[in-house]
């Protein structure tokens, strides 16, 4: 929020009144209220202050606040980061008003309502956008080309891809029984080291970390497992929320299938470990943050050897083994 509407709230007398209850000060930042799972939403007040706010700066009174808040409520229980997804058109949701990206561009091209241009308007990404998320064959349909020529000056790759007899502009993915695109344990490990190195270098994040979870959550598959999409199985409500909050920016996030892009996955999910890493302004263990990352920072339990702990320490060892003295930037 901008600092002209945060002084729009401040003016709502009943904002106010709640916010300094709440031991708020005006000209700091304001605490967002969070439910029992530490998702942020919305007061009842704060809700029908920001559609006062907005209708009558830009719609004229035109609209009912009562009806925009009816359907927050309805739609996203006033809860700013819920992500939903339509079977049918896979398109998600999003925020308050569960609207698709899609449908906010064309609110913006065909009415003018660009008042409040989305984060990828603000800040164009630094990287290209892959060309077709749904194709399982090729790796360059899933990374820019800048992504591919780094992939290419990896030593350790460019021996495996000239071995295997890859073409550049025609690399293939390994493909397993069920015909689902994977990374190769070499290609995982370098995906990391280049993101690393390019977007992460001044965090304490190792790329034998988020190899051991890549392996965990996702198998190294491609287009991820179940409801975890990706090789890092970052879903797409935590990726957004590390976009618009934390302004990790380098790329693109407009749907679901981006994070099914090697790189796009493995750069948020680098991102949200390294956040994980300094949670509550503290530095975290290892084991704390592996575990926040699977099941969510309020629900780590320093006494757990469940099984994706177990497989995860499992997985780093193996990392940790083979890593050698690999881990410096080896981008050419």
């Amino acid at each position: 929020m901008d600092q002209e509407d945060l002084e729009a709230m401040w003016e709502v007398p009943e904002v106010s009144e709640e916010w300094l209850k709440a031991g708020e000060v005006k000209g700091h930042k304001i605490h967002l209220s969070r439910d029992p799972e530490g998702q942020p939403y919305l007061t009842q007040t704060e809700m029908r202050a920001v559609a006062d706010i907005v209708i009558g700066r830009h719609f004229h009174s035109q609209i009912d606040p009562s009806m925009i808040c009816a359907i927050a409520e309805l739609e996203s229980d006033r809860q700013l980061l819920v992500m939903q997804s339509n079977n049918k058109s896979k398109e998600p949701t999003l925020g308050l008003m569960q609207l698709s990206p899609k449908t906010v561009e064309q609110l913006m091209r065909k009415s003018a309502h660009d008042d409040y241009p989305p984060p990828s308007n603000r800040r164009e990404s630094s990287s290209e956008k892959p060309t077709d998320a749904s194709d399982d064959t090729y790796w360059d349909s899933r990374a820019s080309p800048e992504d591919m020529a780094d992939m290419w000056n990896h030593p350790e790759v460019r021996k495996e891809w000239n071995k295997s007899k890859e073409r550049q502009g025609k690399v293939r993915f390994n493909q397993d029984e069920n015909n689902e695109p994977y990374l190769s344990r070499v290609e995982l490990k370098a995906v990391a080291d280049i993101v690393l190195c390019k977007h992460l270098l001044t965090k304490k994040v190792k790329s034998t970390v988020l190899c051991a979870i890549s392996e965990v959550v996702s198998k190294r598959l491609v287009n991820g497992v179940g409801e975890r999409p990706g090789i890092m199985g970052i879903d797409y409500a935590t990726a957004y929320w590390v976009y618009l909050e934390l302004g990790y920016r380098a790329y693109k996030l407009e749907s679901i299938d981006d994070l099914k892009c090697p790189f796009v996955s493995m750069y948020f999910g680098a991102a949200y470990v390294a956040w994980l890493s300094e949670y509550e302004g503290r530095e975290r263990a290892p084991d704390f943050v592996a575990q926040a990352y699977f099941v969510g920072p309020k629900k780590v339990n320093p006494q757990d050897t469940s099984t994706l702990w177990l497989k995860f320490v499992e997985a780093l060892s193996k990392y940790e083994e083979t890593k050698r003295n690999r881990d410096s930037c080896s981008i050419m």
